[in-house]
């Protein structure tokens, strides 16, 4: 059984100064790396830049300190962005803060289920759909201040569609120094990691410092935070929890962003522990992962954070440079204070076109472009409308549409797929048009025995296969080889009560072969072994077999002797006539 136990305090024995030094090293170095991350994403979602260094912060901190891994970095990611977005437009900040809390409820509350393990049954054609769909809303999203667009006042720009036609309404007042620092950031973005691979230094980091002295020195009409948050300063976060976010009505209408919220943060986290783990040869504790990130979520939102989770990305970058405890996930979040006190002013001359090129770096790397194209030409159709559905909803419709459709959707065509594939097969016998009489592998079936074999789970969007079978009075005995199914379910066994019964009316003896563990354990729950008599259940089809014919022979020396018995009345009646 998984441990419900935080890593840090199993890796601490056997800790000692060389790995403290990697740790620190690690930890300062995602810091730098998550700075413009969080700045980003957070205008990305709607709210200001400072609430994504305060999750990064508060979320960081705790994952790192609670959770089931040795080496996540949590903080705020592209999945949420478009879902925050959406939920700040609508309700507003108080809105954020009572639908983070309540997936932060739910996620503890799926780790202490055991929960961990059961998110492995969202199908990879949902979550590679949605993935794709957050990343071309992240893109269409940061349109506007990439190429310095100006909206009419009163302009909304909710949903996706929204955005894309105000795009299209107001291209004509595009701002070319927007857009030159935008392609000078894109340029900086994908060439500096190739030119200097073995760099420490973020490549977002550069392109942020190179932008911001171009406009000031330039002095250019473009837009930067400072301009936009003139409000931004330097102050720690507080605790900002309003009485409002516990109402009744709020509760009901955040309920499903909850939800959405709750399983996007669990799936990435979970997610990004698992790469870790392949990275650095370890093993994660799904279960406790998830109740830290239920209470880093928590955290965040009572301190003005937005959603957090597991970051891939970032986890990936401190495993590269030499992290292996919690320790470098706290040092991040410790180094994340000590920036936001000292140099958060100088956030403000951060161009927004810069942070629209880094958000665009995300939406391509999170995009998964092969990965998807890869799905539609080697999957089942079922699994490409699934794709294409959820990848669609996402884009034009929300997360919370998409999920929920996308999971109904994927059900319904698995359980097509499995009554597809479930089907029953009746056995030839020796003498059959269709049958070779020299084939070595036929058994012998007495004369008065049917042989039927049942193949796949016997669900109930599959169980009227048992209403396939020929039940004939001319028969005495019916043999059902099981071998081949793992599973039934209430509403098989309800049609075999029913084929039971109709056996028994037209004197049809019952006979099963190798039924398996789980669908004899339904059968012995449901009285149905008793019924039908635990001698008419075999170990193997010779066995049964053999019964039938034993029972065959029993049946036709009775019926003889009752042949026999009557012709004998009747030669005496004619005597005493």
């Amino acid at each position: 059984m998984e441990k419900l136990k935080p890593k840090l305090f199993s890796v601490m024995k056997g800790y000692d100064k060389s790995q403290f030094v990697k740790d620190v090293v690690a930890g300062i170095i995602v810091a730098i790396i998550a700075l413009p991350l969080s700045i980003a994403l957070a205008i990305a979602s709607g709210v200001t830049p400072a609430a994504g260094i305060y999750t990064a912060i508060i979320a960081g901190f705790l994952v790192s300190f609670l959770g089931g891994s040795r080496v996540q970095i949590a903080g705020p990611t592209a999945a949420f962005a478009t879902i925050v977005a959406g939920i700040v437009a609508k309700d507003g900040v108080t809105g954020l803060m009572c639908a983070t809390i309540l997936a932060g409820i739910f996620l503890i509350i799926m780790g202490f289920l055991k929960f961990g393990g059961l998110l492995k049954y969202i199908p990879y054609t949902i979550t590679t759909g949605f993935t794709a769909g957050i990343a071309v809303t992240l893109f269409i999203g940061q349109l506007k201040d990439f190429l310095g667009l100006t909206y009419p006042e009163g302009t909304v720009t909710i949903e996706t569609v929204e955005k894309v036609e105000a795009v299209a309404k107001n291209f004509s007042t595009i701002n070319e120094m927007s857009l030159l620092i935008g392609v000078i950031c894109l340029v900086i973005l994908f060439v500096w990691p190739v030119i200097f691979k073995k760099s420490k230094i973020p490549a977002s980091l550069i392109a942020v410092i190179v932008s911001a002295l171009i406009v000031k020195i330039g002095k250019l009409d473009v837009n930067t935070i400072g301009s936009l948050y003139p409000e931004l300063s330097n102050k720690l976060p507080v605790f900002s929890v309003t009485k409002d976010i516990f109402s009744i009505s709020m509760i009901k209408s955040q309920l499903s962003n909850a939800f959405t919220i709750a399983v996007l943060a669990g799936i990435e986290s979970l997610l990004s522990a698992v790469v870790a783990d392949s990275m650095i040869a370890s093993k994660h504790r799904s279960n406790m992962e998830l109740v830290a990130q239920g209470v880093a979520n928590i955290g965040s939102a009572c301190f003005g954070g937005i959603p957090a989770t597991g970051a891939i990305a970032r986890t990936a970058a401190n495993i590269k440079n030499g992290g292996r405890t919690p320790i470098a996930g706290m040092v991040h979040s410790v180094t994340l204070v000590l920036v936001l006190v000292l140099l958060m002013p100088l956030a403000k001359l951060i161009p927004m076109p810069c942070i629209a090129a880094i958000l665009f770096q995300v939406a391509y790397n999170m995009c998964g472009f092969e990965k998807f194209v890869h799905l539609i030409k080697t999957s089942p159709k079922s699994d490409i409308i699934v794709l294409l559905l959820t990848f669609v909803l996402t884009v034009v419709f929300d997360l919370v549409v998409a999920i929920e459709v996308g999971l109904v959707a994927a059900a319904f065509l698995f359980m097509k797929r499995m009554s597809d594939v479930c089907h029953v097969n009746s056995w030839k016998k020796i003498g059959d048009e269709d049958v070779d009489p020299d084939a070595t592998s036929l058994k012998e079936i007495p004369d008065d025995t049917l042989v039927y074999e049942f193949n796949g789970p016997l669900f109930f969007a599959a169980a009227d296969q048992i209403f396939k079978l020929t039940i004939d009075k001319q028969y005495n005995f019916l043999i059902l080889r099981m071998r081949g199914v793992d599973a039934i379910d209430a509403t098989a066994m309800h049609n075999f009560e029913a084929m039971y019964e109709e056996c028994r009316q037209k004197h049809v003896q019952v006979i099963f072969s190798h039924v398996n563990d789980q669908p004899l354990s339904v059968m012995e729950k449901a009285g149905f072994v008793d019924l039908v008599g635990r001698e008419f259940f075999c170990d193997h089809i010779d066995d049964a077999l053999a019964l039938a014919k034993s029972l065959e022979e029993f049946v036709q020396e009775t019926n003889f002797k009752r042949q026999a018995k009557r012709i004998k009345e009747e030669k005496e009646n004619t005597e005493n006539q």
